[in-house]
């Protein structure tokens, strides 16, 4: 281990493995939340490794846990904003999760409806030794042709 390593764990901080061990994530997934910007720029030690503190894994945990509940980037870096504003309003933060649970609702009622086509395909097709099946029949349709 390099000294520069050493005394940043000394410090409390730790190598991007450790980071993201804590937080439950990749190494990939935390380069990628600081390249898009999600994460601020790791400190460096003398040899370039990335550093991350305790607040930074939280961060990391916290962009885990949005991710976990469907949260698009965009709507995470709003969210981010929130955390990290100690003078920000509740509501605006309720505002933001009811708008991604109609979202949810929205996307949960056109999984549905795929799921009840695609069923009442299934239930057509005889299933058997036949070439004819509505199902590729209803994939082959081409309405606006």
């Amino acid at each position: 281990m390099s000294t520069d390593m050493t005394q940043a764990r000394q410090a409390g901080l730790y190598s991007i493995g450790e980071a993201a061990k804590r937080a439950g994530v990749s190494v990939k997934m935390a380069r990628y939340y600081e390249s898009i910007g999600l994460m601020p720029p790791a400190k460096r030690t003398l040899g370039g490794y990335r550093l991350y503190s305790e607040n930074d894994v939280h961060q990391l945990i916290f962009i885990r846990r949005a991710r976990a509940l469907g949260f698009s980037i965009e709507e995470i870096e709003q969210l981010l904003a929130l955390w990290r504003n100690k003078r920000r309003a509740s509501a605006e933060v309720k505002r933001l999760a009811l708008k991604h649970v109609q979202d949810l609702d929205a996307k949960i009622a056109e999984l549905q409806a795929m799921r009840d086509a695609l069923f009442h395909l299934a239930e057509h097709c005889h299933g058997d030794e036949r070439p004819d099946c509505p199902i590729l029949e209803q994939l082959a349709h081409c309405e606006h042709c």
